[in-house]
């Protein structure tokens, strides 16, 4: 069995991603790892170079600023890299997301496991997406609880975007993936950077996922106006790869206690709610469930 990981990234230091702590995260299971590059505005080429492993494959690549659809950049970016694949697994993780040390060999038995059967094409994971700081996590509708992140590269797949694939049974027909749990995590630190680099990462992301908006601007991200009932205490160790970049805040983090709650916030609370009285789901799901 030949395991491939992929990703791609574009100006991942100034924009706060811990890219280096995730890709070493994954490398030691991993018999090559394919990662498309775009032309950035620091040293993210330069630093993944300086990565001591030969199994790291680099592909530097020009995004096109004209299009300006939903998105479809990254879909593009995405699958430049897993096109150059040779595996029989694709691993996609993203430049915010990291795997803990304790379940790597789980994965991999996984992948084993479920090699030769074809109802399963891909594999997910449960996620916890931190907020704010290391020690705080959110759980709301508003955020994906489980995803698939591994994909059999013997099937034909797209992504129209960077989050998710569809699988062509059909020259133009897509559907979600079939696919089986892992039953580990990917730790999410998107919204651990600070609210500056959030700030230009809104403004340098924003183009591609709207024609109205253009790549200058400014936002101003205030974590603490949120909906303090989404946020939950995280008493777990996080992955050895990333403890040097998190940040050292201690205890939950505050939400303004003013905070006006908005209609989506009033709306997830209302699904959260349903959820724990039913046993039902509400949040996004880019899979069908087989196993």
């Amino acid at each position: 069995m030949k395991i491939s990981a992929f990703t791609f990234i574009k100006n991942g230091e100034i924009l706060g991603y811990p890219f280096i702590e995730s890709i070493n995260s994954i490398l030691p299971i991993v018999d090559e790892f394919v990662i498309a590059v775009g032309k950035s505005e620091d040293n993210t080429l330069e630093r993944i170079k300086e990565i001591p492993s030969g199994k790291i494959r680099i592909i530097e690549t020009t995004w096109n600023d004209n299009m300006r659809d939903r998105g479809y950049v990254y879909g593009q970016q995405k699958m430049i890299a897993q096109f150059n694949c040779t595996g029989d697994w694709a691993f996609y993780i993203e430049g915010d997301e990291v795997v803990h040390e304790d379940d790597l060999l789980t994965i991999k038995m996984a992948m084993q496991t479920y090699l030769h059967d074809e109802n399963v094409e891909a594999l997910l994971f449960d996620y916890y997406h931190f907020y704010g700081n290391a020690n705080t996590y959110l759980d709301s509708p508003a955020w994906y609880k489980t995803e698939a992140r591994i994909i059999k590269n013997s099937i034909r797949s797209y992504a129209p975007d960077g989050l998710y694939w569809l699988v062509l049974d059909k020259n133009k027909v897509g559907r979600y993936p079939k696919a089986a749990h892992t039953y580990s995590k990917i730790y999410h630190y998107g919204w651990v950077r600070s609210e500056k680099q959030m700030d230009l990462k809104i403004q340098k992301v924003q183009g591609y996922w709207n024609k109205d908006n253009d790549f200058s601007g400014s936002s101003q991200v205030d974590y603490r106006e949120i909906d303090s009932a989404v946020l939950r205490l995280f008493e777990g160790e996080h992955p050895k790869a990333v403890k040097d970049w998190l940040p050292k805040e201690q205890g939950l983090f505050i939400a303004n206690p003013a905070h006006q709650l908005t209609q989506r916030e009033k709306k997830h609370r209302l699904l959260t709610r349903i959820e724990k009285l039913t046993g039902s789901y509400y949040r996004r799901k880019h899979f069908r469930l087989i196993k």
